[in-house]
């Protein structure tokens, strides 16, 4: 009887670990979707409007902030102008960070990205594409 607990016991705790690591995972796509969705709407509002990487847009209602414009104009939902603003956490648990909400970024570079992407590596591996 001990040993069919024993062993009960420890299917039960790989089950976790496997559940954890899937979850883990099911995060971090969700997190790099996030930032992929984002990445596309500024590259293409970057291209519609003819602004070249590494400008500054024209300022529009005030600001010169690209989500805000992006956001004015219908390119991002509310949910991914909450998450870029910092309202939203990303699905890990880390917050979105933008170094310069009012700059294109460089082919390469991102606009928004995880402050978890040096630990759990919420970050794309090839982005050049974005």
């Amino acid at each position: 009887m001990t040993v069919v607990i024993a062993v009960l016991l420890s299917l039960t705790s790989v089950l976790f670990v496997g559940a954890r690591a899937w979850k883990n995972g099911a995060d971090r796509t969700a997190c790099i979707l996030n930032i992929r969705n984002v990445q596309q709407s500024v590259r293409s509002y970057q291209d519609i409007y003819g602004y070249t990487p590494g400008g500054m847009p024209y300022a529009e209602n005030g600001t010169q902030d690209i989500a805000a414009h992006m956001y004015a104009k219908g390119y991002i939902t509310t949910v991914q102008m909450s998450a870029i603003q910092g309202g939203d956490t990303c699905p890990g648990g880390g917050s979105y960070l933008r170094s310069h909400p009012d700059v294109f970024p460089p082919v390469g570079r991102l606009y928004l990205e995880c402050s978890l992407s040096a630990s759990d590596n919420h970050s794309p591996e090839d982005n050049l594409e974005w």
